[in-house]
């Protein structure tokens, strides 16, 4: 019954294209449908008085700081007070505060399967409207909430995927007929995009610890015809001593807060917890420093998170190379656009997605000396 009524308020106090008498008659009726009859006359007094009292309701303006971002943008304030720090008020503000203006889904050609050009020709003939991407042969789709069942994405010719994970992607660039190792592969995008650029030589490991993901990512291959990929139930935090140093590229994508997502995602909003984060940078640490054993000398490692919080990105990668002196930061390839290399720091590259219009996502490339 709360959430019927939080539900509802939402669209009283927020939404200006329901009137009133609707969004309580559905509220009440959601009540009924839930079995709880009884408390339909509860539900319908509390919506009213709402509406007869909005007026004198007054929300916190963003003068009163933590307070106006919990409030108003459902933030934790510990969490609003991180990004603050870490960015300053304005760009921490603009972060805090963004919301996408344009939806779309962004999809790139399976280039194992139809070359670019080909690829913009068959856009042209759907019904979808396309615009080019941020990133060389990515597209920007609307209009297109059936793309999952389009024949042609079925056929493999295409995938979905961010723009923010395809740089993740590229900043491994693996070699034709390289041994990779993605450690955290679900749902399978990066593993697949290192696959097509190694045009189907070597191999990709593709780990995760839980076997509904690793089949998702045998589905994905499956899909896109990339015969190259080995999707494995792994847990990557364990260290398997036969294959130290024998990669020839290592990419953690490692579990973070999704801190960079939630424009994209806003009920991970409420996941957010100061104690989870602690929970979260061990993981990451563990598996920097476990996975960074099988990386060959003169070989990748590539670090990625969703993230925009400091902890789990440059600070990571700062205390990984203070206590792994057999590693240095490495230059990101030029595949990716120099716009985006440009804002390289220190200790890796954070896309934000107010500023570069793609997903918050952190990448640093390293190698072992």
């Amino acid at each position: 019954m709360r959430n019927i009524l939080r539900l509802s308020a939402a669209q009283i106090l927020l939404l200006d294209r329901i009137p009133d008498s609707a969004a309580v008659n559905e509220a009440v009726k959601l009540t009924r449908d839930l079995g709880l009859e009884d408390l339909t006359g509860l539900v319908n007094g509390v919506l009213r008085n709402l509406i007869r009292g909005r007026e004198e309701l007054s929300f916190p303006a963003k003068e009163e700081g933590l307070t106006y971002y919990r409030v108003m943008q459902s933030l934790p304030e510990w969490y609003a007070q991180k990004i603050l720090d870490a960015y300053g008020p304005e760009e921490g503000d603009r972060l805090l505060c963004y919301e996408k203006q344009e939806h779309y889904i962004t999809v790139r050609p399976n280039l194992q399967r139809i070359s670019a050009a080909k690829f913009e020709e068959l856009l042209q003939k759907k019904t979808w409207d396309a615009k080019p991407g941020i990133l060389p042969g990515v597209w920007h789709i609307s209009g297109a909430s059936d793309i999952g069942h389009d024949n042609d994405f079925l056929d493999g010719l295409f995938s979905i995927q961010g723009e923010g994970s395809m740089v993740a992607a590229m900043a491994v660039k693996p070699k034709l007929g390289a041994q990779v190792l993605d450690t955290c592969a679900a749902p399978g995008g990066k593993s697949a995009f290192m696959s097509e650029q190694m045009q189907g030589t070597g191999r990709v490991q593709a780990w995760d610890v839980h076997e509904h993901r690793v089949d998702l990512i045998q589905a994905l291959a499956d899909r896109l015809r990339l015969y190259n990929i080995r999707p494995a139930m792994r847990d990557a935090l364990v260290y398997r001593e036969q294959m130290d140093r024998m990669m020839d590229a290592v990419l953690i994508d490692a579990p973070c807060t999704g801190s960079g997502m939630l424009f994209e995602k806003p009920d991970l909003r409420h996941n957010l917890k100061e104690e989870s984060l602690k929970e979260l940078t061990e993981i990451q640490s563990k598996l920097l420093d476990t996975c960074s054993h099988y990386v060959k000398p003169g070989a990748a490692l590539v670090y990625a998170t969703c993230s925009i919080l400091p902890e789990e990105n440059h600070l990571q990668v700062k205390d990984f190379l203070d206590t792994h002196p057999d590693f240095i930061m490495d230059a990101l390839p030029e595949e990716i656009p120099a716009n985006l290399r440009e804002l390289t720091g220190e200790y890796g590259l954070q896309l934000l997605p107010h500023r570069d219009g793609m997903e918050g996502f952190f990448v640093a490339r390293m190698k072992r000396v």
